[in-house]
This record gives C-alpha cells, sequence and structure tokens, in this order.
C-alpha cells in the first residue's frame, strides 16, 4: 500500500526527494490515446463498410447474402470484437516470450503459407488462393507473416547484431528466409503482402545498423526483382501500363476500372463530400468498395476533410510507434524497440500503398486498408500487432518507474 512521508518544514532536500519517490506515480500504465485512436479508426471503419456495402446484396454476385443490406455491417462488428478480445489476451504476454518464440512462429507461419496451396484445404477468391476455412471466418496467412515478420527480424536483428556490416551473415540468412516467403506468396499469388513483408524485414535490418551501403545495393536489386516479376507476368505488365494511362477507353473499361471509378469517387466529393451514405461508385460501379478501395467511398461521403482525418489518424499511429520504439531502445530494450519500429513500418507501408491505389498514384493492388477495410484475418493481426505494441510501451512505463514488476507476467 503506497504511503507518503509527511513534511517537514525546514526539512532537508533529501527528505523532499524521499517523499516525491514515495507518492504513486501518475503516469497511465497504458497508452490511452493509442487505444482511443485505434478503437476510433475501427468503429469508422464499420460504419463506412456498412455504407459502402448497403447496396451489394441487389447484385447477383452476392445473393448468398439472401437481401440483408446489414451482412457485412454485423460480421464486422463481430471480428472487431473477437479481435478486442484477443487483443485483451496478447497484451498480457510478456516481449520476452515473443522474442524467445519468434523463430518457431516463423517456421509454422511457413507451413500456413503452404498449405494454402494445397488443393482441398485452401480457398480460391477470383483465382487467388490465400485463404484457409475456419468455421468463424477464412483466415489469411499472409496477414499472419506481417506480425510475425516484425518479430522475426526484430529477434534476427539483436541475435547477429555483430554481423550487420556483414553481407554473408548479416544479410544472408534473413535474405534466405524472405526469399522462401516470396516465393510462397506469389504462388498464391500475392504481390502486395510480399512487398509489405520486405519493406517491414528491409526496414528493421536498417534501423538495427545494417551496411548502409549493401542496403542501397540490395534495395537497387529488389527493385529490380520486382520490376521482373511485373514484366514476366501479363497481367500485371497490362495493369502498369492501364495505371500509366487510365483514361484511355481500352484501359478505363477493362485494366483501370477499379481506378478510374476511384478517382471519380474522389472527383465527386470534392472538399466536404456528398454526405454519409450518398456515394454513387459503391452502387456496384467501384468494386471491391468495402474493402481495397474503402478509402474512396471516404473521399466521395466525406470529402477532403474526411480523408484528411484518416491520414492524420494514421500519421498519428505510425509516428507513436515509433516513438515507443526509440524510448525502449534508449532502456535497452532492444528487440522491443525493433519490433515496435516494424509495427510502424508495416502500418505505415500498408496505409501508403492502399491510399496510394486509390488515389492513382500506385498501380493497382490488392491490400486493405488496416483496422478500417472489411475483413476478419485483417482486422484481427492487426489488433495483435498493435497490443503486442501496446505491452512494448507498458513494459517501458514499467521500466521508467524504477521497477520490473509486470514486466514478465
Amino acid at each position: 500500500m503506497a504511503f507518503q512521508i509527511p513534511f517537514k518544514f525546514g526539512g532537508s532536500s533529501n527528505d523532499a526527494a524521499v517523499a516525491a519517490s514515495a507518492r504513486p506515480s501518475r503516469m497511465m500504465e497504458y497508452d490511452q490515446p493509442l487505444v482511443w485512436v485505434v478503437v476510433l479508426l475501427m468503429l469508422f471503419g464499420m460504419v463506412m463498410v456498412y455504407s459502402a456495402s448497403i447496396a451489394l446484396s441487389d447484385s447477383p454476385k452476392f445473393a448468398y447474402l439472401g437481401g440483408k443490406n446489414n451482412y457485412f455491417l454485423v460480421r464486422q462488428a463481430m471480428f472487431i470484437a473477437f479481435s478486442l478480445v484477443v487483443g485483451l489476451f496478447v497484451f498480457r504476454i510478456p516481449v520476452a516470450t515473443w522474442q524467445r518464440f519468434a523463430p518457431l512462429m516463423f517456421v509454422g507461419t511457413l507451413v500456413l503459407l503452404a498449405l494454402v496451396l494445397v488443393p482441398g484445404v485452401g480457398v480460391s477468391v477470383n483465382g487467388a488462393r490465400r485463404w484457409l476455412p475456419l468455421k468463424i471466418m477464412q483466415m489469411q496467412p499472409s496477414e499472419i507473416m506481417k506480425v510475425v515478420a516484425v518479430l522475426y527480424a526484430a529477434d534476427f536483428t539483436v541475435r547477429k547484431q555483430q554481423y550487420m556490416h556483414k553481407l554473408t551473415k548479416g544479410f544472408m540468412p534473413m535474405a534466405a528466409a524472405m526469399a522462401l516467403v516470396g516465393a510462397l506468396l506469389m504462388l498464391e499469388p500475392d504481390l502486395g503482402a510480399f512487398g509489405v513483408v520486405v519493406c517491414i524485414s528491409m526496414g528493421i535490418l536498417f534501423l538495427g545498423g545494417f551496411n548502409m551501403i549493401w542496403f542501397g545495393g540490395i534495395g537497387a536489386v529488389l527493385v529490380m526483382v520486382f520490376s521482373t516479376i511485373i514484366a514476366l507476368s501479363p497481367f500485371r505488365r497490362a495493369r502498369m501500363f492501364a495505371y500509366m494511362n487510365p483514361w484511355e477507353e481500352g484501359n478505363a473499361l477493362d485494366k483501370a476500372y477499379q481506378l478510374t471509378h476511384s478517382l471519380i469517387a474522389f472527383g465527386r466529393g470534392e472538399f466536404f463530400g456528398v454526405g454519409l451514405g450518398g456515394s454513387v461508385e459503391k452502387l456496384h460501379y467501384l468494386p471491391e468498395a468495402h474493402t481495397d478501395f474503402i478509402m474512396a467511398v471516404i473521399g466521395e461521403e466525406l470529402g477532403l476533410v474526411g480523408v484528411l482525418v484518416v491520414v492524420g489518424l494514421f500519421y498519428w499511429l505510425v509516428k507513436r510507434a515509433f516513438d515507443i520504439g526509440r524510448q525502449a531502445i534508449a532502456l535497452e530494450q532492444h528487440f522491443a524497440g525493433l519490433a515496435a519500429k516494424g509495427i510502424g513500418i508495416w502500418l505505415g507501408v500498408q496505409v501508403f500503398i492502399n491510399m496510394g491505389v486509390n488515389l492513382g498514384l500506385l498501380p493497382t493492388k490488392g491490400l486493405t486498408l488496416p483496422l478500417m477495410s472489411y475483413g476478419g484475418s485483417g482486422v484481427l493481426f492487426n489488433c495483435v500487432g498493435l497490443a503486442i505494441l501496446l505491452r512494448i510501451d507498458y513494459e517501458n512505463r514499467v521500466r521508467m518507474r524504477g521497477g520490473r514488476q509486470g514486466v514478465n507476467k
């Protein structure tokens, strides 16, 4: 039980210091603003998922909805509730435990990525085989890999710190691991997830002190690799050319169809939008409006103001992740610091790609907007990653109080 030493007039400065140290700390045990920003983004996303999907029950493609225009709203609410419960459980796991099991989780996730490709096991949608069927939802192992890539890359960088300036021991083992991940993801195929995983691993290696000259050279090689993948794939090559000239009639009616309708949605929204629920593009014009292109619906219904609010919230979230990581490193918790910054890289890169695609700044790629787009796996593992971030911040706060109680339990 906390107590206070009574203050004595004329007492020494040591007495005052002892009294101050005995008072209960006013520091919060967890980052409340971070929790509220995450919850706000998920609830805002749920509203926009409902708005973007309310007309889908009229389409023959979604005949299985049985005319229920709140189908996606109800499922998204269930996903969020389940994800929050899982997040509470994850928050209770010490950071040291994640570090200890990071290599094992990496191997386990590789097995799941391979299971997706087994006929009769993996679920195929629109020509892509990326899901494992579960009773409550379809699990996407590539979403698990994003979290695991953060933990594995952070653990690898800490373990190999003395070799970070050497190509053979500091980079090649990680490159081999990421090449294996890339091979499995490209068989699905899922170029977007592969790009995010590569950015996570390279970003953590860079922050961990990898040789700058080697880093620049490897970055150039990766650009060539992704360019070659696009060049050798007819549908990706066609999508790239369509992206460069989306308003050409043949492109606008084919490979650039989503992009042109996304740009129309932003154009209709102007500064303040047409009003919540007033989108026209979501009425079977813009495909995947409730998943990959939810930002376009936000732009149409809430305008530039709504878009800037979402951008501002994500900017704050990514910046906070880097602040927590910097604080952990200052406390000599290097794995925790790199993991926190890795979570920031993951969210920042995926948000940038999704928004860039919606705005026509990047070629069309199937990546959801974290925390906001419809989907069980995405929301669940976003919450897992952010729960780990909250745990890192919690342990930082315990250490800054001068104690270790609560860090390992």
